[in-house]
This record gives C-alpha cells, structure tokens and sequence, in this order.
C-alpha cells in the first residue's frame, strides 16, 4: 500500500512539474477573457461603436434594478473589452477578475438565475486570478520584478 502512495505521490509530482502555475494561471487569463470579449463583440459596430440592439437588450432582456439601461448597455460593453484585454496582457489581473466576478454575478442574480452552471464556471477560472493574480507570465509579475529592483 506504502509503495502505491508514493508511486501516486511521484507521478503527481511529475504532472504537476510539467504543467506550471504560470501556464493553469495563462490560460485562465485567456479562456476567460475570450467568452467577455466575444460578448463584447456582439453588442457593437467597428470598433467599439455600441449599437441599438444593444441598449433594447438592456431596456428588455438584462433591465437591470437600480441602473439605467442606456448606462448598464454602455458599462457592461466596455467592461466586457477593457478588462477582457487587460486580462489577455495579465495587466491589473486581480482586479479585471474581480470586475468580471462581479458582472457574472449580476448577470446570475438578475438578468438569468437559471444559467448558474455557465455562470459557476466562469467563477471557478475567475477566482484563481482574483487570489493568485496574472502569474509569472503576466506584465504584473513583471512590473512586481521591477519594482522589486528599484
């Protein structure tokens, strides 16, 4: 039974060697950011020109209490590109995670409640970026280094 545990032991070790906290934390960054910024998208024209659909969507669909649909339409869209390339660079990571817990929250507490399996799963990439941050391969953790030298 010693010998199983270890040989497990061994081989956890080894996986763990091969996938590094920098790549999980990596792709977290950019699979999570890829979902905002594809929703992004669809609420705009060109650039980031937001259109008429998008405020009736916020006036319908996502009437949100509290917050005026013309400023939730335009907060949402620009939450949805800036922290989502934010996220992409691993530039103020914490805190682009938090903003995008949060939206994901609002989303499931007023807009759809019964979409809580989507919606738990984007918490579960955006809470190791909130608690870990960008990783080492994130312009924080380079900007943290340089800091650290000066």
């Amino acid at each position: 039974m010693t010998s199983l545990i270890a040989l497990h032991a061994r081989l956890v070790r080894r996986v763990s060697a091969l996938v590094p906290d920098a790549l999980l934390l990596l792709i977290a960054r950019l699979g999570i950011a890829g979902v905002f910024f594809l929703s992004g998208r669809t609420k705009v024209d060109g650039l980031i020109h937001i259109t008429d659909s998008t405020y009736e969507l916020f006036r319908t669909e996502y009437a949100l209490p509290l917050v005026p649909p013309e400023i939730a339409a335009v907060a949402a869209t620009w939450s949805e590109h800036v922290f989502s390339i934010l996220l992409v660079l691993g530039l103020f990571t914490r805190f682009s995670a938090l903003a995008l817990f949060t939206m994901t929250l609002v989303i499931e507490v007023f807009v759809y409640p019964d979409a809580w399996p989507t919606h738990l799963s984007w918490a579960a990439i955006l809470l190791p970026l909130m608690a870990r941050g960008g990783g080492v391969w994130s312009i924080d953790a380079l900007l943290g280094r340089r800091a650290a030298m000066a």
